[in-house]
C-alpha cells in the first residue's frame, strides 16, 4: 500500500472519511493516484487537493463518497482515482498544457485522463488510452 509522502489523509478524503477511517482511509485510494499526487507536488510545490482541515472549504477535491453534492456513482473520483488540484506558484493550465505536451514524462506516466476548461487541475488514472481528455 502506497501512502503519500507530501499530503496527509484528511487532504485527500471528505471529512466524514477521515473521521471514521483516519489512516485505514489511504485503503480508498488508487496507489497510482498516490505517487501521481508526489510527483506533481515534487515538481510545482504547494499544491491543493482538500483544505476543509484549515478551515478552507474544499472538501470533495479527491475521494467523492455517495453524500458529496457532487457525486456520481461512474466518477474516477467516486473509485478513488481522481483528484482536483489547484497549485501555489504554478498556473493550473500551464501544468494542463505541460502535461498534455509530454504525456511520457515519467511523472505524467500514469496520468489518464485531464479535464479541459475548468479552472483546477482534474487528472485521473482511469484505465484508458493516455491521456483522453474531457470538458465538464
Amino acid at each position: 500500500m502506497y501512502t503519500c509522502k507530501h499530503f496527509a489523509i484528511h487532504e485527500l478524503v471528505p471529512p466524514n472519511v477521515y473521521k471514521e477511517r483516519g489512516e485505514k482511509a489511504w485503503q480508498l485510494l488508487d496507489d497510482r493516484l498516490l505517487m501521481t499526487l508526489d510527483k506533481l507536488r515534487e515538481r510545482y510545490g504547494k499544491m491543493t487537493v482538500n483544505n476543509y482541515h484549515w478551515g478552507g472549504d474544499r472538501e470533495w477535491s479527491g475521494l467523492r463518497t455517495s453524500d458529496s453534492p457532487y457525486y456520481s456513482p461512474y466518477s474516477q473520483h467516486s473509485f478513488g482515482r481522481a483528484a482536483d488540484c489547484l497549485f501555489g506558484a504554478a498556473s493550473v493550465e500551464a501544468v494542463r498544457q505541460e502535461i498534455l505536451a509530454n504525456p511520457d514524462d515519467p511523472d505524467f506516466a500514469l496520468i489518464g485522463s485531464l479535464e479541459l476548461g475548468v479552472s483546477w487541475l482534474h487528472f485521473d488514472v482511469r484505465n484508458c488510452d493516455r491521456i483522453m481528455t474531457y470538458r465538464p
